[in-house]
């Protein structure tokens, strides 16, 4: 099933859709097309071309984005995969959370206070802080304004307007 790019009226990527969404959209006025394939679609009394990329009439005002919940997802993602005591990259499966001020000593499972690291350097840290296991972070950790999302494979068409 493809999918169609949605953007808002000022040419800002809002979200993907459906082919038959996306020609909802078209069919209520409510959307134009920006980018179509040569394949057409047909239906007995209309012949629309396929849609790609489509923008909406009317501007759409997005919500402020809510506070990012700390995942271990998005944690990983943050530290690109790699244990911030020892630098190896690693697979999610061999990585774990660390909590740089442990919780049993009033640490937070906050974006702050939380790293990925490999399950050995987490054993060695243990219940101590970075300092007291005198290991060494790769970087402080922080709070992401975003998350970025990964499509792979992004159609040609889109990456003009991503």
């Amino acid at each position: 099933m493809h999918r169609v790019l949605v953007l808002n009226a000022t040419f800002e990527p809002l979200n993907t859709v459906s082919v038959p969404r996306a020609v909802a959209l078209l069919l209520a006025d409510k959307a134009e097309i920006v980018e179509a394939a040569e394949a057409r679609l047909r239906s007995q009394h209309i012949t629309l071309p396929l849609p790609v990329v489509i923008r909406l009439v009317t501007y759409v005002r997005i919500p402020r984005m809510m506070p990012l919940a700390v995942t271990r997802r998005g944690v990983f993602n943050r530290d690109n995969h790699t244990c911030q005591y020892c630098r190896r990259m690693l697979h999610s499966a061999e990585l774990t959370l660390d909590h740089v001020l442990p919780r049993s000593r009033g640490g937070k499972t906050a974006w702050e206070n939380v790293v990925a690291a490999c399950k050995p350097c987490n054993h060695r840290k243990n219940d101590r802080t970075p300092a007291e296991a005198h290991m060494r972070l790769l970087r402080a950790p922080f709070r992401p304004r975003y998350l970025a999302l990964v499509v792979l494979d992004v159609p040609s068409a889109w990456q003009k307007y991503l």
